[in-house]
């Protein structure tokens, strides 16, 4: 009678085990969908090399001149596609679109770059600069804000200061003066994905 009672006592104790597993195991499922934790690291990965690319841009003189690298004559930036007006065989050849090369395109990442800023009527706006594609779901965001004032002049092919500034008479440029102490606020913002 105590044997059986021992016995039926370990069958019971290792179903229970069993169950627990099972249950353990339901409660974690990976699926080949599921995010991973290195999936989540290559992610900040991006995100800080946006937010690096855009910082050292800025801090080397490059962010500003890349908003203002607008050709007023044939109104949109240098050197872009003519029928869309922004860029969509890789960067310009500005100091930011280098930067972004050297940061993105030799890792195989895919990025776009847009410009947002305010209307007149107070409303948002959003500009394509450089654009690779419909983002994927795992893309990641990161911007970085530049201001404009009324003494801001655009700049040529070459980065070099054209004698058009932001206040001329016909000028193109797409963002438009807001009229109060600044020109505009113009965010930058990198939009990055694994390819």
């Amino acid at each position: 009678m105590r044997g059986q009672a021992h016995t039926l006592e370990a069958v019971v104790a290792g179903l229970l085990l069993l169950a627990s597993l099972v249950f353990a195991l339901q409660m974690t499922t990976v699926t080949p969908l599921s995010a991973s934790t290195s999936s989540q690291h290559i992610e900040n990965q991006q995100e800080a090399t946006g937010q690096g690319v855009l910082a050292a841009a800025a801090a080397k003189d490059g962010l500003k001149p890349a908003v203002l690298y607008w050709n007023n004559s044939t109104a949109q930036f240098h050197d872009t596609n003519e029928n869309l007006g922004y860029y969509t065989n890789g960067p310009p050849n500005n100091t930011l679109g280098r930067m972004l090369e050297r940061s993105f395109d030799q890792r195989g990442i895919a990025y776009n770059v847009y410009f947002r800023f305010q209307s007149a009527d107070g409303e948002m706006l959003t500009r394509r600069y450089i654009y690779s594609g419909v983002p994927s779901d795992n893309a990641v965001q990161a911007s970085h804000t530049v201001m404009l004032t009324d003494d801001d002049h655009l700049y040529n092919p070459d980065e070099t200061r054209n004698a058009t500034n932001l206040t001329s008479g016909g000028i193109t440029y797409p963002v438009p003066d807001i009229g109060r102490n600044t020109f505009n606020t113009v965010s930058v913002e990198v939009v990055a994905w694994r390819i």
